[in-house]
């Protein structure tokens, strides 16, 4: 079958909007967290978001929303957005740039896009309310593409002129770890020359808020220790939103081009808990089928690993699922093996996580460094037997797993080579 390759990726996160920002913020550990203003209210017990710097898009009008000047994208364009879509358009600009990819390239029958978000809550709501304070006829025409759970395919496809393969998934916080393996298999069974992968979320209130009711949130106030993965005094996730784009390639395209790629994608994995609608299996069976299941898809065991990047959230419950399952899987290698939540840096990215934490394992494969898990005062004793990384160092890595996990025991591992 043929390899698959990561040859371009673009970043709008909390922690940086370009590769080299992203990167040296992983080495430095550097968070994305502040207080965040409108979170500010008395009625609000959650204080600490992860937000996107330099984009303000929380106006209605999407003609007042403000980008950084490197990107030009006409008003008639940005109409038909949510902010996710935004942030998916200008890091797919950046993603076709590193990947040195000519219009011809994306514009083509062997490129194909897949992508992952929950779609823009903050304009659905406004659009629902207009449609019964006003009426179905004075509702904008492209409310509906701009706000549903398909605004950045609907979007990028569109715009980008993709003539591939082109679907959304939706596995919560599982979905671009799924679009990224589905896109693998279009790449590897020879459907697609070229795959785009996408995950992007608003960020804002009414895409992180409301897992304030479900006890998910951390109360914490401290932006420096409101997302601590592993620690034992962790109490909910901080919400962040942005986006990730990662150009799959064939090696035949890697070739033919002459480009030189970040990393090979091996295979993936998947398996689902059969648990729970909404929390993690107690002893994390679904993630480590899923976990098991990707080595044996890379042709890898747990011997030839070197890093995990784990899902971990810095939730209670979620944490300690992915410890056990690690430890269930890993084995006698477990105290070798490397693992850190860069959740702890950028908060919890729902749809976005699986790809962006893609790129940052890209990045660590390439750059030949382990990122470190912050804001570890104490160690859960879950974690008891884990060689969790407290600090970025340099390594010289030939083999990562990048876990995620979402609602309904959704569970997805993706095995990454240094090229």
């Amino acid at each position: 079958m043929p390899k698959v390759f990561i040859t371009g990726i673009g970043f709008i996160t909390s922690i940086g909007n370009d590769a080299a920002a992203v990167g040296e913020s992983l080495r430095t550990l550097r968070h994305g967290m502040v207080r965040y203003p409108p979170f500010d209210r008395p009625e609000v017990p959650v204080k600490v978001a992860a937000p996107v710097r330099e984009f303000s898009t929380d106006a209605a009008e999407c003609e007042d929303w403000t980008l950084p000047e490197r990107y030009r994208i006409r008003r008639e364009v940005l109409r038909s957005m949510g902010p996710c879509s935004l942030y998916a358009h200008c890091a797919l600009l950046q993603a076709i740039a590193d990947a040195k990819l000519a219009e011809a390239d994306v514009s083509d029958d062997g490129t194909g896009l897949y992508a992952a978000s929950a779609g823009s809550p903050a304009i659905l709501t406004r659009l629902v309310n207009r449609m019964h304070e006003q009426g179905a006829m004075r509702c904008p025409p492209l409310g509906v593409v701009a706000s549903i759970a398909g605004t950045v395919q609907f979007n990028l496809v569109a715009h980008f002129k993709i003539k591939g393969a082109s679907t959304g998934f939706s596995s919560a916080c599982a979905s671009s770890s799924h679009a990224a393996g589905f896109a693998y298999d279009e790449i590897a069974l020879g459907r697609q020359r070229r795959m785009l992968v996408v995950g992007a979320e608003d960020g804002n209130v009414e895409t992180i808020l409301p897992f304030a009711g479900m006890r998910a949130l951390s109360l914490n106030p401290d932006p420096d220790t409101a997302s601590r993965p592993f620690d034992v005094a962790r109490d909910g996730f901080v919400g962040t939103g942005g986006a990730t784009v990662l150009v799959l390639e064939s090696e035949a395209e890697v070739k033919r081009r002459g480009v030189t790629p970040y990393c090979e994608m091996l295979g993936w994995g998947q398996a689902s808990d059969g648990h729970n609608v909404a929390i993690s299996h107690p002893e994390g069976d679904g993630l480590a089928r899923a976990m098991r299941r990707a080595l044996a898809a890379a042709g890898c065991t747990a011997a030839g690993v070197d890093y995990v990047n784990a899902h971990a959230t810095s939730t209670p419950i979620g944490d300690i699922s992915e410890c056990r399952a690690l430890l269930a899987v890993l084995g006698s290698e477990a105290s070798r093996i490397a693992v850190s939540s860069t959740k702890a840096l950028t908060g919890h990215g729902l749809s976005l996580a699986g790809a962006m934490e893609t790129g940052f394992c890209a990045l660590a494969l390439r750059d030949g460094f382990v990122p470190g898990s912050a804001h570890i005062r104490q160690l859960d004793p879950a974690a008891a037997g884990l060689n969790i990384r407290r600090e970025t160092r340099p390594a010289a890595l030939r083999v990562v797993l990048n876990n995620s996990s979402g609602f309904g025991g959704a569970n997805v591992c993706l095995v990454l080579q240094r090229a």
